[in-house]
């Protein structure tokens, strides 16, 4: 099992093609889980030949770590059948709620930000962690309507992390969204997780309406969302990142040379000055 470090993208099928024929072109892949568990078929043919050359990790949308309803043991079993065959460095789902009374909604709704919340979805993750034989990597997921709750949202991530005892996949233009859907400092939100539990970065692309943003994934990743990373890398340096794009996907080439402005954010931030008193605007 390969560690993760450097910079990788989303593993996508409209780039099968160019990940097995071409030299390797980034340091990574990140897999969508959730299309992996059928057993046979493309999609494993092209991942057991890609999985020679690259580290993976494995990111879902279906764990439900949220709901009230029963933790889906079928579906644990089948990630840990896939995580057993490639080996992925991580494996992470998101802080949310996707269906209840057995029904499936398609989307990540987000939780109260209360202490119930905080041990109902600590207790769900533990028992997932159990399960896998894993320790999992949680992300934030971007927010459009704003309930009334007794601490911040990054003040749940981080009690959260630390109830659950898992990592933290910080998407940083999640954060970017919400910060401007909901009015608050990124960077005060990016300040406030536990260093200790930062173990990789999402980039990617939002549309924006003017007065709120819609994490739509179809774009590339706007300039306040790289100042928002090179914040990032100055807190938690040598975390590993990746570019997610799940629409309008564009050539392999033009998404490495934008993995490529990445690099390039990174060492220049390791070399600039990260003073906890310096501030951005990201409006």
């Amino acid at each position: 099992m390969a560690e993760l470090t450097g910079f990788g993208l989303g593993l996508r099928p409209e780039h099968y093609a160019d990940f097995t024929a071409a030299p390797r072109t980034v340091d990574w892949l990140e897999i969508l889980s959730d299309n992996y568990l059928v057993p046979g078929g493309k999609p494993l043919h092209y991942l057991e030949r890609i999985r020679r050359d690259y580290p993976l990790a494995m990111h879902g949308v279906a764990m439900n770590l949220g709901s009230c309803d029963r933790l889906d043991l079928d579906y644990l079993r089948d990630l840990k059948r896939l995580a057993d065959r490639i080996e992925p460095a991580i494996i992470s789902d998101h802080l949310c709620w996707t269906g209840v009374a057995g029904m499936r909604l398609h989307d990540l709704l987000p939780l109260p930000y209360t202490d119930e919340a905080i041990r109902h979805v600590s207790g769900r993750i533990r028992q997932a962690q159990d399960f896998l034989g894993r320790r999992l990597t949680i992300e934030n997921v971007s927010t459009y309507v704003e309930a009334q709750a007794p601490m911040t949202e990054w003040e749940f991530v981080s009690a959260v992390a630390g109830e659950a005892d898992c990592d933290l996949l910080v998407d940083i233009n999640n954060i970017y969204v919400s910060g401007r859907n909901h009015h608050f400092d990124p960077l005060r939100y990016l300040r406030a997780l536990p260093p200790g539990r930062v173990r990789q970065f999402h980039l990617a692309g939002h549309t924006d309406c003017g007065d709120y943003c819609i994490d739509t994934h179809d774009h590339p990743v706007c300039d306040a969302v790289w100042q928002l990373y090179r914040d990032a890398v100055r807190l938690f340096p040598d975390v590993p990142v990746m570019i997610e794009r799940d629409d309008r996907i564009p050539p392999l080439a033009e998404l490495v040379a934008e993995l490529g402005l990445a690099r390039n954010v990174a060492a220049d931030a390791g070399q600039g000055d990260s003073s906890p008193g310096k501030r951005h605007a990201y409006a």
